[in-house]
């Protein structure tokens, strides 16, 4: 089941900003600036609590990817899964996996401000991949496919002040971006150098190896 309460609470359970509601998360009304401890009656006491176990940081970095790309349980272990058999280093693999989603791509490329407000363009068929019409989140963008917006949704205000405000982010060396054109395509598959998220996705290869 996805999670469809407050973005912040997320944000301060994971004791970091996981960028869930896009440049509000760079305003000073920041719950994790202004309550930088975790939710709940007893938030504040988490600096008191024993250190925590190795498979208790396994399981907290794991749900804090799965939080920041806004996948459900069984997305996330599916998707590792599939990378697990892959050539290469797996958490490397399962972050480029991540990042390959047509949700993220869209996100990637200023778009919308967030992946959720992502996942909504995509629900209600804006985005097109080589002139097709997707309406699915989780479709898996390959390098040379083109993203773009629908001629009829450019004019969007989600889609229009998210560009504007894009400038916030640098664009990953591995995406091309036409703002002009409401375009832009995967150059090649994402590498672990070019993925802008701080993780230690190892600790989640631990955590399903067991």
């Amino acid at each position: 089941m996805r999670y469809t309460g407050p973005s912040c609470r997320q944000c301060r359970r994971e004791g970091t900003k996981l960028f869930l509601k896009g440049t509000k998360c760079f305003t000073e009304k920041c719950p994790v600036e202004r309550r930088p401890y975790a939710p709940g009656q007893h938030g504040q006491n988490t600096g008191r609590r024993r250190k925590l176990s190795e498979y208790a940081k396994q399981l907290r970095e794991k749900q804090k990817i799965k939080r920041i790309y806004g996948v459900s349980e069984k997305q996330f272990r599916n998707t590792f899964e599939k990378v697990s058999s892959l050539p290469g280093i797996t958490g490397h693999n399962l972050l480029a996996a991540l990042e390959s989603r047509l949700d993220n791509m869209v996100y990637r490329m200023g778009f919308a401000p967030s992946r959720k407000a992502a996942r909504q363009l995509i629900r209600h068929r804006h985005i097109e991949i080589n002139g097709k019409r997707v309406d699915v989140p989780s479709f898996a963008v390959a390098p040379g496919q083109e993203i773009k917006m629908r001629a009829a949704s450019k004019e969007l205000a989600i889609v229009i002040t998210s560009l504007e405000q894009s400038g916030r982010g640098a664009t990953p060396s591995w995406l091309a971006v036409d703002k002009e054109t409401f375009s832009g395509r995967m150059l090649e598959r994402p590498q672990r150098a070019g993925i802008p998220i701080a993780a230690q996705e190892q600790l989640v290869v631990e955590l399903y190896s067991k």
